[in-house]
């Protein structure tokens, strides 16, 4: 019966059966716990509820969208930037739209992509073997559905009895994984399973190059596991030190454990393995293949270009562009101008930002918290061009102190 036709003795009963189930509702949600979801656990949610790239279709972007490899001096298997959280909090609110994300090298652009919460990433690096790098974690990532599990194949340590819990401290973890041992026919399987892995499921066949890099960054992090750090070519014994060692300066570089136990500017651990929720919100994104390693020059002619102008046809804005010190490079090689104009194709907004790392070595940054070796800096993207376009920029010095955000508290 037509509401305006009910009986008004009828509504009325109606109407106090409903408001009696509605505060039944509401006080069984209160006895229960459930509280309202953040906006962190419902980004995730949204992550979980993307729409997965076909495999083929993510094979072939790595394909066509890479270049051709080049050279650079660096084992970069980790990061070796231990101030790198110290931008967390202004990472916390993503770019306008569809948000995308942007990065080069290792393991620490899963930290940014956790912050930022993009729905998707591309991974821009001019070394394949940091491509296929990042297709091991991505394979890992696939078969582990907790960190726990993520560090045991990893390290090729099988996890015994009860093991680190879903909800483990970033601390419990490294304690875990510091006393596990390493089991020799784990490595052997594991390393079969993830190339069969990237064979199958994600349809990219390692050729006899690819394999042996892929033999290569699992077996240091087998051999090395939460020791496994940055290492320069030829840069001798004094960069190299045990876990637990680190003395926060320029000669000393980070190992995997001291990145896990990072904080950020409020003294909370950040990594990406510190947070069960930031854990599965990096892993829904490998699960729906968007996050999407190239081989790539930022000064080059395609890569950028073709993640730029994918972006655009697909509706994305870029949250932020990683870029480590890359640009330190470019102006040391005369070609900066080069990837100026490849960020000018970039669709961007008023919140999409740049994050810098400036190496301390010769003449620390004013910007410089405590003594870390680099110094993490944001800027806004639309800033950069601004100024770029009225030619602020004759060297990295002067980029790396112009108009940079602040990040301590005011």
């Amino acid at each position: 019966m037509p509401h305006r036709m009910m009986p008004g003795f009828l509504h009325g009963k109606l109407t106090l059966a409903l408001r009696r189930a509605v505060w039944i509702a509401v006080v069984a949600l209160l006895c229960t716990g459930i509280q309202p979801r953040s906006a962190l656990e419902q980004s995730w949610l949204a992550g979980k509820q993307l729409k997965a790239i076909p495999a083929a279709e993510f094979a072939r972007m790595i394909r066509d969208f890479s270049e051709a490899g080049g050279y650079f001096r660096s084992d970069n298997l980790v990061s070796n930037e231990t101030a790198y959280l110290h931008v967390a909090d202004k990472l916390k609110t993503p770019g306008d739209g569809r948000g995308a994300y942007i990065g080069v090298g290792p393991e620490q652009n899963f930290t940014y992509i956790a912050k930022i919460r993009p729905q998707i990433a591309f991974i821009v690096d001019i070394r394949r073997q940091a491509v296929i790098q990042h297709l091991m974690f991505k394979a890992i990532f696939h078969r582990a559905a907790t960190r726990a599990q993520f560090l045991s194949l990893l390290f090729s340590k099988p996890v015994t009895g009860a093991g680190p819990g879903p909800d483990a401290t970033a601390a419990e973890l490294v304690a875990y994984f510091t006393r596990a041992d390493t089991d020799p026919g784990a490595f052997d399987k594991n390393l079969r399973a993830i190339a069969a892995i990237l064979s199958q499921d994600f349809h990219f066949p390692l050729d006899t190059r690819d394999r042996s890099m892929l033999d290569h960054v699992y077996t240091a992090f087998c051999r090395e596991n939460l020791n496994v750090h940055y290492n320069v070519a030829g840069s001798g014994a004094g960069y190299r030190y045990r876990y637990g060692g680190f003395l926060n300066s320029w000669n000393y570089f980070p190992s995997f454990g001291d990145l896990i136990l990072e904080t950020d500017l409020h003294g909370k651990p950040g990594n990406f393995l510190a947070s069960r929720t930031d854990y599965e919100f990096v892993r829904s994104l490998h699960e729906s293949n968007r996050i999407i390693p190239i081989v790539g020059d930022f000064a080059g002619a395609k890569a950028l270009a073709s993640v730029a102008d994918y972006l655009r046809r697909n509706g994305y804005k870029v949250a932020a562009f990683y870029t480590s010190n890359v640009e330190q490079y470019l102006f040391e090689n005369r070609v900066f101008d080069d990837f100026a104009r490849n960020v000018m194709l970039m669709p961007i907004t008023e919140k999409s930002l740049f994050i810098r790392a400036y190496p301390n070595r010769r003449t620390p940054h004013p910007a410089r918290i405590g003594n870390h070796g680099l110094t993490t800096l944001l800027q806004k993207m639309r800033v950069f061009l601004d100024d770029y376009r009225q030619g602020m920029f004759p060297d990295y010095w002067t980029l790396v102190h112009t108009h940079y955000l602040a990040l301590l508290p005011d």
